[in-house]
């Protein structure tokens, strides 16, 4: 018997399969839920193709840009053609920042840069929620991914504002949602070594130092600690859990220099 059996999950942002997204997708799978997929514009192709090592067939794969709010209206309508007629649980795993708010200190990136990065990656959760709402009820779980913007990083600058942002947006969703039995929470991961990654400048530093601190030391070519704890807060496992932000980090954050 699965953690997920019997329920309709979907995945935002599957892209590679090095990617938290594609692991927390395939063990969704293995757990027993049914899993759709979604990404938005010229990477729904690359969704398509690395969807294909997934352990399912015929997933619906949806287009989903969550800036265009008719594809956000939409997304209910095409999961009901698909024979969906309920979502138990959503992962946000979007974001993006324009080159200029990373690897640039603060003063480099203009507010349209920002805005941009704030739009795709921290209102996105709110986006998404909304996008799901028409299919989602009580025992509903919403999760996202953050890198823990309780402290300033090397080269992550806006993107570590954003994530701030995302991790309060989290919070009162949460308030606002609970009283419909839907629980909406982030995870904290630690660096994984993906294409989200190669757009940090700088990130070898994480590389190097992550594994050495962490006290249960930390793979960066692993997503599946990460999975696992997606999938078990998609469960109906943490029944009382909303709001909150929990570190996947191999125990990083607990520890000082």
């Amino acid at each position: 018997m699965g953690l997920l059996d019997g329920k309709r999950i979907l995945v935002t942002g599957v892209l590679t399969d090095a990617s938290i997204a594609f692991a927390t997708a395939d063990l969704a799978i293995r757990e027993g839920a049914e899993v759709a997929l979604s990404n938005a514009g010229r990477t729904v192709s690359l969704m398509k193709r690395v969807a294909r090592k997934l352990p399912a067939s015929d997933l619906p794969m949806l287009e989903l840009d969550v800036t265009d709010p008719a594809q956000v209206a939409a997304l209910a309508p095409q999961l009901r053609e698909h024979g969906w007629d309920r979502i138990d649980g959503a992962v946000h795993s979007i974001a993006y920042a324009p080159p200029a708010c990373l690897g640039n200190g603060m003063f480099e990136a203009t507010w349209d840069d920002v805005s941009q990065a704030m739009h795709i990656s921290a209102y996105s959760l709110r986006s998404l929620a909304d996008a799901v709402l028409p299919l989602m009820g009580d025992g509903g779980s919403i999760v996202g991914y953050t890198f823990d913007a309780t402290q300033a990083w090397p080269a992550y600058d806006w993107m570590g504002v954003v994530k701030a942002a995302l991790e309060s947006a989290s919070r009162y969703l949460a308030r606002d949602l609970g009283p419909k039995g839907v629980r909406v929470n982030q995870i904290a991961a630690g660096p994984i070594r993906s294409m989200a990654a190669k757009s940090i400048p700088g990130f070898k530093a994480f590389e190097d130092v992550w594994d050495a601190r962490a006290p249960l030391g930390w793979d960066i070519a692993d997503a599946y600690p990460v999975a696992r704890s997606t999938v078990a807060l998609l469960s109906d496992w943490f029944p009382a859990t909303t709001g909150e932000v929990v570190h996947v980090d191999g125990g990083f954050h607990a520890v000082g220099a």
